[in-house]
């Protein structure tokens, strides 16, 4: 299946899943640039390396949030696919999202 058909899938299940619009508009960006990058290839033909490969070069001006976003929408069209039989093995399942720091407040 062509990544183009498979998003289309994707869509539609998660609009009767009640994704709200600007989920499903912020997820159709990140859609875009993946299509872009890689060309209307089939779903079958991506590997976790590739896709790291996307996200370090599509990625590096990113915040570690915005970064993580990113991940979070490869990663949850991966998985439909693989889980909806489309593609035999995930190669998203092992990406992982930025590890964000956390500054404690300052205490007077």
């Amino acid at each position: 299946m062509l990544l183009s058909e498979a998003w289309k899938k994707y869509q539609q299940d998660k609009k009767i899943e009640g994704y709200s619009t600007l989920t499903l508009k912020t997820y159709c960006f990140q859609y875009n640039l993946l299509l872009r990058f890689f060309g209307d290839i089939d779903m079958n033909g991506f590997s976790t390396e590739k896709l790291k490969e996307y996200l370090i070069q599509s990625g590096d001006h990113l915040k570690p949030s915005s970064l993580g976003h990113k991940i979070r929408c490869v990663k949850s069209l991966f998985r439909w696919s693989h889980e909806e039989g489309y593609i035999i093995k995930n190669p998203a399942a092992k990406l992982k999202e930025p590890e964000f720091m956390v500054v404690p407040p300052l205490v007077n």
